[in-house]
C-alpha cells in the first residue's frame, strides 16, 4: 500500500546520489548541473546527464541541497543550506558566498512595509569576479552598475 498524502516518503541515498553529494561537497564553488555532471563522470563514467538532473532535482526538493535561480542563464547547486547571500559576476557568471550575517531586520522592515505574510527572503549581489575585474575585454552584462 502506498503512502498517505500526509507522509513523507524517506529518500534512498544511491551510490548515484552519493557520489553527487560528495562531488558537490569538493567543488567549493556553486556549480551548474553540467558542471557537476562533468565532475560525477569522472567516478561514474556510464551516469546519464539526465538522471544527474533528476537526482539534483530531488535532492533539493527534500532539502539536502540548496537550488539557486540566481540572475544568471542557468540553476546552480549549492551544498549550503541556511541562510546566506550570493554575489554572482555579471560578465562570467560565477558564483561565491557572501560571508556576512543575514540581516535580521530586513523580514521585519518588509513585513512593515507591506500587506505580505513574508515567509523568508533571499539576497544577491552583482558585480565582477577578481579575474573579470582585471580583464579590460568585453563589456559587463547582466544588471546596473548602481548600488
Amino acid at each position: 500500500m502506498g503512502k498517505g498524502a500526509g507522509e513523507k516518503q524517506k529518500l534512498r541515498m544511491t551510490r548515484q546520489r552519493r557520489v553527487l553529494l560528495e562531488v558537490l561537497a569538493k567543488a567549493g564553488t556553486h556549480p551548474t548541473a553540467d558542471e557537476i555532471y562533468r565532475m560525477v563522470r569522472r567516478r561514474l563514467p556510464h551516469i546519464s546527464l539526465g538522471t544527474v538532473y533528476r537526482n539534483l532535482e530531488l535532492l533539493s526538493e527534500k532539502g539536502i541541497i540548496g537550488k539557486l535561480d540566481l540572475g544568471g542563464t542557468q540553476r546552480r547547486f549549492d551544498q549550503e543550506r541556511g541562510l546566506h547571500y550570493h554575489v554572482r559576476c555579471v560578465r562570467c557568471g560565477r558564483v561565491d558566498d557572501v560571508p556576512i550575517k543575514p540581516a535580521a531586520g530586513l523580514e521585519r522592515a518588509a513585513r512593515k512595509a507591506t500587506d505580505y505574510r513574508i515567509t523568508g527572503h533571499r539576497l544577491e549581489f552583482v558585480g565582477l569576479c577578481a579575474r573579470c575585474k582585471t580583464d579590460a575585454g568585453a563589456p559587463a552584462e547582466g544588471g546596473p552598475e548602481s548600488g
